[in-house]
């Protein structure tokens, strides 16, 4: 194992896989350790570092809690990992050598270049991301950058020797930008630039430096940067580039602009080239691979020159490749002679070391590979870089594959959109159109969907910025649906093939043979590609015509996910529909197929496959949308009940569930279509469910209405139908998903017996059955037991564990509401600052996909700690907001009631908190709940008139407590302890005592029949 800090931090398995450790405070922790390995960290002072001055209640526990998460991340990763955390007084410390940084200052210390680039290589992005601005990582980070700039400069001086002057300034002048202090950059910067041939430039950057150092140091520049100053106003001819004479020999075309986003392609393919004979760049059209091709070839260094040879002057099928590349060459036929264009060439370069960049290979890709294939037997010094949108397919050809460039996610955090390469291009390229253009917080959203709509095509971003001086940002991309009208250009130097975005991919269109063509529009009916599978059978793809498209660089094999697909881009798709035959039935196969696939798909994703099905589905979500509007209709729909609801997608489900089937299709969807709608908190009538229900067999689907209606608090008619689900068939599925609500049932009556009968059985058919969603629903009530019984070690553990699998599968909702669970342990063993911080999680997945009853529980818990915490205000702005949200037969009601009580009390309304307490005992009655019964007359306790009375009712409520085998958290044994202090105080030891006994033989009732009525208390108005 070892850890990535040079970008964001990551742990690297042996195999090289990078894996992020979950939680924010996790990883700072494991970043704090790191900066300090092999060293002891104190207790104290990773406390600082990772809460600076809001340090939880318990701190300590705090700590120790996320250490043991760390533990068992690193665990995870490789086991036996967690013996690298050790405890060390005065507090842990983090033993390891496996840290990229180290091997980087290793080999940053060296002198050789190979070293260096390897050095620069195991750079990811800024070191400690996570964390560097936190000020315990300062220095660190400063070390590395320092370490890395040493690195950089060594290598831009090792380059300045091989005459790489222009490469050297591009490639410093964003560092010098970053830098523009550092006067060893600048030095190289202004050697580059005056090599060049650009001395305005490299004195304009020492007057700058200088100004610079004046205003904000209040120095000069040094001596030797000085000195290097008048050698350049001299024109010292030591630090200019060979005479032109030298030079003469290559034919490339000057640079007219940066080349953005290309910098670890550009120094890949430099130190390639020269160690092989044949290097072909391939990819789609528009995609950069000219450009890249000069930028490399441009600063190479061969004896006899580097020469451009654009092959598009030929017609497609034409043979007159040798006669281009003798034009390009200079070389002039001998009149008369009885010999080929190709043997003269070969004669002209059997003995030349020179490198031939053959651009645009693939319409004349049969004659081009028969000369390149010559010249690499017959002239052993000639080295040839081609682009080509297909391979030229000859022995010892290494294909280097140009991809668009990267694209912004959908985060509208405007730094993570300018670190996209393909948001760069754009931007330099639209404010070199329209003055002041550039990317902030106003453009980012529509320069990030720009770029994804466009696939971070290079060509295609070009011209789009080229629309922004008459179109702005919004109308670009407001009319990237017509995008073959709106992307092209009346730019003069351009070849009539890069004009428009059609004719790039025309170019390639043309070059298909008519069953390419066919396949081509076929597959573009698939939103984001298929698999090979759907290829074939959807669109008549074999394996020859898929494997032709890939050469030609118009279809795309991504083998990043679970199965490898066959994508196109989205311009390549919308070019290829254009030209798909309205009479080609491809769009009803493509609903055909993938109704069938859903059908297939839908009993795996309860079981052992099942997240291995979640991630396909995933995957051919754009499929499956698209093949509800081809006519898959409600079979589909039907299909994909279960795992719309694993992910969330609960509006998606209920707008299917309302398309045109077959009368069997839309009983069935009715009977979902009423649970999605309870799940979302609509009132579904007792009628249309029954009416739904009405002879249906289907246990899975009846279930799930039950458990919708326990989710609306419905718990009589919950029961009813579990007990009907159950007896629907023999499915252990169903049977442990019927365990699963009866534990909540259990748990809301605070039916200790039935709760650990029914979780148990839950927990063991879902083991067994292989089905990990089942897990860890079980486990929130086996937690919830645990929780009940005073074991709230147990409890964390277990819904950890839930939360682990719920976020393996990518189950948001569901991880939602374990984070509520915690969030609820938390508050409950006092620790309100990480109680909060779990809550907020919560709250904002549970708005985001729209869950009510997570919502709901994830405020109960924003409520309770910032009560518990001393935030009245914010406490009872989520109370009172739960309780005009809840109705009577709310499960949660008398929870909420009863802090609120205390947070109204504790502002100063005892009448109003008496009034509350009251009404939760009420409510928590009349809804069966013992143990909130109980809290409530703890309440009541807490706020009763006078001393007497209120000893009385707490003796009754630990009675209750008693009976109900439920004991006080450590949070509610706080409560209790406190009215107990101020009661004795009030009665005396005895006179406490002989009233607490009383109590202790009054029931519940008769406890609460000692103060009023909720109802005739005025305060209790509102509430």
């Amino acid at each position: 194992m070892r850890f990535g800090v040079l970008g964001p931090l990551a742990v690297v398995t042996d195999a090289g896989v990078p894996v992020t450790v979950p939680g924010v405070k996790v990883r700072a922790l494991l970043a704090d350790l790191l900066v300090h390995r092999n060293r002891v960290v104190s207790t104290g002072r990773l406390i600082d570092d990772l809460w600076g001055d809001a340090p939880p209640a318990n701190a300590a526990g705090a700590l120790q809690v996320r250490v043991s998460q760390l533990r068992k991340a690193l665990d995870d990763v490789e086991p036996g990992a967690r013996k690298l955390i050790e405890s060390r007084a005065p507090g842990y410390v983090l033993r390891t050598d496996e840290v990229d940084a180290e091997r980087f200052v290793r080999l940053a210390a060296e002198d050789d270049v190979d070293s260096l680039t390897e050095a620069l290589g195991l750079w990811r992005g800024d070191p400690y991301a996570d964390v560097a601005d936190e000020e315990w990582v300062r220095a660190e980070v400063v070390r590395l950058d320092e370490a890395r700039l040493l690195v950089v400069e060594k290598l831009a001086a090792a380059r300045l020797a091989r005459g790489e002057h222009a490469l050297v300034a591009a490639d410093l002048a964003e560092l010098v930008d970053r830098h523009p202090l550092r006067e060893g950059l600048r030095a190289l910067q202004m050697r580059a630039l005056y090599a060049t041939g650009r001395q305005s430039e490299a004195l304009d950057s020492y007057a700058d430096l200088r100004r610079r150092l004046a205003e904000e140091l209040g120095l000069d520049p040094g001596p030797d940067l000085v000195a290097l100053h008048r050698r350049i106003l001299e024109q010292d001819t030591a630090l200019s580039p060979p005479p032109a004479a030298a030079r003469i020999r290559n034919s490339m075309p000057a640079r007219l602009d940066e080349l953005v986003g290309r910098a670890e392609a550009l120094t890949e393919l430099r130190a390639l080239v020269p160690r092989r004979r044949l290097v072909t760049l391939v990819g789609p059209g528009g995609v950069g691979k000219t450009r890249l091709a000069t930028e490399v070839a441009r600063e190479q260094a061969f004896p006899d020159g580097v020469h451009l040879v654009e092959l598009t002057a030929l017609r497609p099928g034409e043979t007159a490749v040798a006669d281009l590349v003798l034009a390009a060459l200079d070389v002039r036929e001998v009149a008369g002679a009885s010999v080929t264009a190709d043997d003269h060439l070969v004669a002209a370069l059997r003995h030349r070391r020179t490198l031939l960049v053959l651009d645009n290979c693939e319409h004349v890709v049969e004659p081009a590979a028969a000369l390149v294939a010559r010249l690499l037997r017959e002239a052993p010094e000639v080295t040839v870089l081609a682009t080509s949108r297909e391979p030229l397919g000859l022995a010892g050809e290494l294909l280097w594959e140009v991809r668009p460039l990267p694209v912004p996610g959908d985060s509208p955090d405007l730094d993570a959109v300018r670190r996209s390469a393909a948001a760069r291009l754009f931007t330099a390229r639209a404010a070199a159109q329209q003055r002041g253009f550039q990317l902030d917080e106003r453009t980012a959203p529509a320069v990030a969907q720009l770029c994804r709509r466009l696939d971070g095509l290079p060509l295609a971003l070009e011209l789009a910025a080229k629309r922004v001086r008459a179109l702005g940002l919004d109308g670009v991309v407001e009319r990237l649906d017509d995008r073959f009208r709106l992307l092209g250009t009346t730019q003069r130097d351009v070849p009539a093939r890069q004009r428009t975005l059609t004719a790039v991919i025309g170019w390639s269109w043309d070059l298909l043979g008519d069953d390419e063509r066919v396949v081509l529009s076929r597959l573009a009916v698939h939103p984001d590609g298929c698999p090979a599978e759907a290829a074939e059978a959807v669109c008549g793809a074999d394996l020859d015509i898929l494997t032709a498209l890939v050469d030609r660089s118009l279809v795309v094999l991504d083998t990043s996910g679970v199965v490898p697909r066959y994508r196109l881009l989205e311009s390549v798709a919308a070019y290829a529909l254009e030209r798909l035959d309205p009479a080609d039935p491809v769009r009803q196969r493509h609903a055909a197929y993938w109704t069938e696939w859903a059908e297939r798909a839908d009993p795996l994703l309860r079981g052992p496959g099942q997240r291995e099905w979640l991630a396909r589905l995933d995957a051919e979500t754009p499929n499956l949308r698209a093949a509800l509007a081809y006519g898959g209709g409600l079979r589909l729909a039907n299909a994909l009940t279960w795992y719309w609801f694993l992910r969330g997608r609960l509006t998606e489900a209920r707008r299917a569930l309302t398309l045109d089937g077959d009368a069997g299709a839309r009983a069935e969807a009715a009977v979902w279509r009423a649970g999605f709608a309870l799940l979302q908190g609509e009132a579904v009538p007792d009628g249309d469910i029954g009416a739904a229900l009405a002879g249906h067999t289907d246990g899975r689907a009846t279930w799930f209405v039950a458990a919708a209606l326990l989710d609306n608090n419905d718990r009589a008619r919950s029961a009813e139908l579990l007990d009907r689900a159950r007896a629907a068939g023999d499915d252990p599925w169903v049977e442990a998903a019927v365990c699963v609500t009866r534990a909540m049932l259990a748990h809301a009556a605070t039916d200790i017996a039935g709760l650990e009968r029914a979780a148990t059985r839950a927990a063991a058919l879902f083991a067994e059955l292989g089905d990990d969603w089942g897990r860890f629903q079980a486990t929130d009530w086996l937690g919830g037991l645990a929780e009940l019984t005073g074991d709230h070690e147990r409890a964390v553990a277990l819904h950890r564990e839930g939360l682990r699998w719920a976020e393996e599968l990518a189950l948001w909702p569901q991880v939602g509401t374990k984070l509520s669970w915690l969030a609820w342990l938390a508050v409950q063993n006092r620790d309100h600052g990480h109680a909060r911080e779990l809550a907020e999680r919560a709250y904002r997945l549970a708005v985001e996909q729209d869950a009510p009853a997570a919502r709901v529980f994830a405020e109960l818990n924003l409520g309770i700690a910032a009560r518990r915490d001393g935030k009245l205000d914010v406490a009872t702005t989520h109370l009172e907001r739960l309780v005009e949200q809840g109705g009577e037969d709310a499960l949660f009601l008398p929870m909420v009631l009863g802090e609120l009580a205390y947070a109204v009390a504790e502002k100063g309304d005892r009448d109003r908190a008496l009034a509350l307490h009251a009404r939760a005992f009420d409510v928590a009655v009349a809804i069966d709940a013992p143990r909130d019964a109980c809290g409530a007359l703890e309440g009541l306790a807490s706020a009763a008139p006078t001393p007497e009375v209120a000893a009385r009712i707490l003796g009754a409520a630990h009675a209750a407590r008693v009976g109900s085998e439920v004991p006080a958290a450590p949070a509610e044994q706080d409560e209790l302890d406190r009215t107990t202090t101020r009661l004795v105080a009030a009665l005396g030891p005895d006179g406490f005592a002989a009233a607490y006994r009383v109590g202790h033989d009054l029931g519940p009732g008769e406890a609460r029949a000692l103060v009023r009525p909720a109802s005739a208390y005025p305060a209790a108005a509102g509430v």
